[in-house]
């Protein structure tokens, strides 16, 4: 009678450890489901970066004027009161962007073939 009840707590345990470790919801299971963990970590680090960015922003646009001038000058090339803005044609777009800002120039409308 002992010796059964040691075969049938063997196979028992046995059945157990197949199930731990090579069964649904497993360790290998839990080893898959590390490594996309990981992946997608990996993923997002880029755009939580991007958030905290966008965040510290934010932030220094609600409480700054230096911020809200700078973005005022680089993005739709605004000038003070007391400045003189000087457009010189023919300068490379890429000066007119460094001096106007980006916005302006992708904005401005660019001579065709027909023009030339």
């Amino acid at each position: 009678m002992l010796k059964w009840l040691a075969i049938v707590l063997i196979v028992l345990l046995a059945l157990l450890q197949y199930r731990l470790w090579l069964g649904e919801g497993g360790i290998r299971d839990l080893a898959l489901v590390r490594e996309r963990v990981a992946a997608l970590e990996a993923e997002n680090k880029p755009l939580r970066d991007r958030n905290a960015r966008l965040a510290a922003e934010v932030v220094d646009l609600k409480t700054g004027l230096d911020a809200i001038e700078e973005r005022g000058r680089s993005d739709i090339g605004m000038v003070r009161a007391d400045e003189q803005f000087f457009w010189v044609p023919g300068v490379a777009v890429e000066a007119t962007r460094r001096e106007v800002g980006a916005g302006l120039a992708e904005s401005a409308p660019r001579p065709t073939e027909a023009s030339r």
